[in-house]
């Protein structure tokens, strides 16, 4: 597959963007290739610059859940820029999208919009510290909650890929007040508390990581997180930016059965645009200015042709037998990749919940964070380039998930297990 267009352009863009891009686990560093620029895309297929096609499991990092290009989303977008892009003021469709986020999370009762998921997960970190009047929070290593300073501490996504979890520029006056646990230990949670007393704000946690990879929480997990911060006066924050509206209409929260006090979204409620938004109790969410003191702003918040593009994105997903379907889609890719490794004799362990799916490339059981890093990295990437040849675009790293969409067909999904069950044949 000829990839020179793409290739001519990574070099043009290192001479004026770091790294020549602008996130950086797009680079493909850790595959040991250059990057794909993209042209276009349509329903579940992307097309490169070299006018190569591909299968999308990586959907724009999640948001794309009803496919590219959807004529629902397209149309109230070009609907909406005929009146402005953006005025910097209130509009309905701010109110629209904000009742629509409020009926749909059990734990929001007031919202307030942004422009991205990192801002969501610094802003609601923010909230919770003016509201309990502590400085200290708790974080799990290998979860990712964006670039932000405090946030950028054992951090997963990226930060995983690059073997960095510990950024430069970032002070230790800021990282001492970040303390971090394990995924699904609870005893590592409950060492925390105890050690730091009356001084934790809040605990932010992803309910599905997918930062590391898809790792399901374990089972008592979010209930034993739920009634810690219950008893000690924590504010529980479920960043569900990837896992909402995405592994059910509800998010992870609706699918467990837990109720944190403050979720974060974004990615699919801007169906593709950049938004990001946080809510939770309205006890809390006042405190917010300009109704309490703690100061949050942005001029691009809510902006118009965002929330037209959300609005019309859960409008497709609160149709009956949405997520059925998806889960059928999602189960039998994720189960026919898997099929497929065992035949060729490679040893993969597979993880789902809902349309998120990972295939981590070892034999034991993956947990959390030191369970994810005994991954063959190397192996990974071998993969990754196989099934780039076939036309099927996984994310760049061992440590992503990838999405499903409802645009995903049968054949699609077959030609991807194929694809699949090649490429372990040619690695194994």
């Amino acid at each position: 597959m000829n990839h020179q267009r793409s290739s001519m352009l990574f070099h043009q863009a290192k001479n004026s963007i770091p790294g020549g891009v602008n996130s950086p686990v797009r680079a493909f560093k850790s595959v040991g290739a250059d990057p794909l620029f993209i042209k276009k895309a349509s329903g579940p297929y992307i097309y490169d610059e070299d006018d190569n096609s591909f299968v999308d499991y990586v959907g724009s990092w999640g948001p794309m859940i009803v496919g590219h290009c959807h004529p629902d989303v397209v149309a109230a977008v070009k609907q909406t820029v005929d009146n402005g892009a953006s005025f910097g003021a209130p509009t309905e469709r701010e109110i629209t999208l904000a009742d629509m986020v409020i009926d749909a999370v059990p734990s929001i009762e007031m919202v307030r919009m942004v422009s991205s998921g990192t801002e969501a997960t610094m802003s609601a970190i923010r909230l919770a510290r003016g509201y309990t009047g502590r400085d200290n929070i708790i974080k799990f290593s290998g979860c990712y909650h964006g670039h932000a300073d405090a946030l950028l501490v054992k951090a997963g996504s990226g930060a995983a890929t690059f073997g960095v979890p510990d950024s430069p520029g970032v002070p230790a006056d800021f990282a001492k007040h970040t303390l971090t646990a394990e995924y699904n230990s609870l005893d590592s949670v409950k060492a925390l508390v105890a050690s730091n007393k009356n001084s934790i704000a809040c605990i932010i946690v992803e309910p599905v990581a997918g930062n590391m990879g898809t790792v399901p929480p374990q089972e008592g997990f979010l209930e034993g997180l739920r009634e810690m911060c219950s008893n000690e006066g924590i504010v529980l924050i479920f960043d569900e930016v990837m896992s909402g509206f995405r592994v059910a209409y509800g998010g992870a929260q609706e699918l467990y059965g837990v109720t944190p006090d403050m979720t974060t979204l974004g990615k699919i409620i801007g169906g593709g645009l950049p938004v990001g938004a946080f809510g939770g109790k309205r006890e809390i969410m006042e405190k917010l200015s300009p109704s309490g003191g703690v100061y949050q702003a942005g001029t691009l918040s809510g902006n118009p042709l965002a929330m037209s593009a959300g609005i019309a994105t859960l409008n497709i997903l609160k149709q009956p037998g949405f997520y059925q379907k998806l889960e059928d889609k999602s189960r039998a890719v994720a189960e026919g990749i898997a099929k497929a490794a065992k035949d060729a004799g490679f040893p993969l362990y597979s993880t789902r919940v809902g349309s998120m799916f990972c295939a981590f490339f070892t034999k034991g059981e993956v947990r959390d964070w030191p369970s994810a890093a005994q991954c063959d990295t190397k192996a990974f990437a071998k993969y990754f380039l196989a099934m780039l040849d076939e036309g099927i675009y996984l994310a760049p790293s061992q440590f992503e998930t990838a999405f499903v969409s409802a645009a995903h067909s049968e054949a699609d999904i077959e030609k991807t297990i194929v694809a699949a069950a090649r490429a372990f044949k040619q690695i194994a």
